[in-house]
């Protein structure tokens, strides 16, 4: 897979996976044998995982939209920095409906075989995105 097929693939999966909300647009980008190092304990490292993950996303912020901000690509791995927005409506990690509207920031790292991601490292801004919800205290 050329990197310009990459960056392509990528862009698909955030306006079809992420956008849209397309879970079936997961098993297009991962492979079935994702290794995924970015999810939180007791969350198993696998494509489910990551849907099971994401799943819970959607349900805390129904109008979630994320944007690649960069996008990066050499030999077999991606590097995607990206922003999302969207509004806290539904319970997240116990903690419960705030209304308010976000605006977080990650960088995801992809490494592709046969045309899909197989493993898949990711950070965000966790802290950022609990004090815009009021749960820690801003500086």
């Amino acid at each position: 897979m050329s990197t310009e097929q990459m960056k392509a693939a990528d862009e698909r999966f955030c306006e079809k996976a992420l956008n849209q909300q397309n879970l079936a647009e997961f098993d297009r980008f991962f492979g079935p044998t994702l290794v995924d190092h970015a999810l939180p304990p007791n969350v198993p490292p696998t494509l489910e995982g990551r849907k099971l993950f994401i799943t819970g996303f959607f349900a805390a912020f129904p109008d979630i939209q994320v944007h690649i901000d960069d996008l990066l690509a050499e030999g077999d791995k991606l590097v995607t920095r990206w922003s999302a927005t969207g509004t806290h409506r539904g319970e997240m990690m116990g903690i419960p409906p705030t209304g308010k509207s976000v605006t977080v920031t990650g960088i995801a790292i992809d490494r592709f075989e046969n045309g899909q991601s197989v493993e898949h490292w990711e950070v965000f801004d966790q802290m950022g995105l609990m004090q815009q919800l009021g749960v820690v205290p801003a500086p």
